[in-house]
């Protein structure tokens, strides 16, 4: 599985809107790869390495945005080290990156955002050479997207071209009016049965007036399964007294 970590009181705490939930749930898409949790943390280390432990013993690929600056408030490079039971030290690669950067300029405190945990290895920055890094399928961006989002993209390209499009996805809807969730939840089940590499969904609107609008009624999963998914479910929505339409 593949999840999101965004970590910063000023995403939980409502100071700034989170712009790396649809933008990684993007990339992945147009590599045929797709996002399966996501998880927003505030400034709070003793969560921040909990969570971390968890998301560590498990097998997901994980991108974790923010908190790997230098001031107080950045917790995650520290944290990350804590989950993983090893120390920070100034990565090799990353002080070159930093050096570089700086050149005469370069301070302690600019070294100390090259400090990561023993074992990682360094994501490029092509905004500024300051890097991320990542501990094993744990990759670890800032909380800029200017520079996130490259970070990500590199990683993805380069530790996981073998996964793009490794499970072709396909989905259809149509929109159903005059029926219950309630009346169609069998139907739902029925398409599940009877295609096992599909999922079914439906999205219920309620009207201007506060009754019931429509259903967005569709199947997601194995290509080649869902046309007659699609004529399965339109036939019974239509058996049940509903209507259907094209969703535009």
């Amino acid at each position: 599985m593949i999840g999101a970590l965004i970590i910063g009181d000023e995403i939980t705490r409502g100071r700034r809107q989170d712009k790396h939930f649809s933008k990684l749930v993007e990339l992945l898409k147009v590599r045929g790869m797709h996002l399966d949790w996501a998880q927003y943390i505030g400034d709070d280390p003793a969560l921040i390495v909990a969570t971390l432990k968890r998301t560590l013993s498990s097998n997901d690929i994980v991108f974790s945005f923010g908190g790997i600056g230098s001031t107080p408030d950045d917790h995650t490079r520290k944290c990350a080290a804590m989950a993983s039971g090893v120390t920070l030290h100034l990565h090799a690669d990353a002080e070159a990156e930093i050096r570089a950067r700086f050149g005469a300029e370069t301070t302690p405190q600019r070294l100390k955002m090259g400090e990561f945990p023993l074992g990682s290895i360094i994501i490029p920055n092509p905004h500024n050479r300051i890097p991320g890094f990542s501990i094993g399928d744990h990759h670890f961006v800032p909380g800029f997207p200017i520079m996130a989002w490259p970070m990500v993209e590199w990683v993805l390209d380069t530790r996981y071209s073998h996964m793009f499009n490794a499970n072709p996805e396909a989905d259809a809807s149509v929109l159903v009016h005059g029926l219950a969730e309630s009346t169609i939840t069998p139907l739902m089940l029925e398409v599940e049965a009877r295609y096992s590499g599909l999922k079914s969904f439906s999205l219920p609107t309620i009207g201007k007036d506060g009754q019931r609008g429509h259903i967005e009624l569709g199947v997601r999963g194995a290509p080649d399964q869902i046309v007659p998914a699609m004529n399965l479910l339109k036939e019974g929505v239509i058996s049940l007294g509903g209507v259907w339409e094209v969703r535009e």
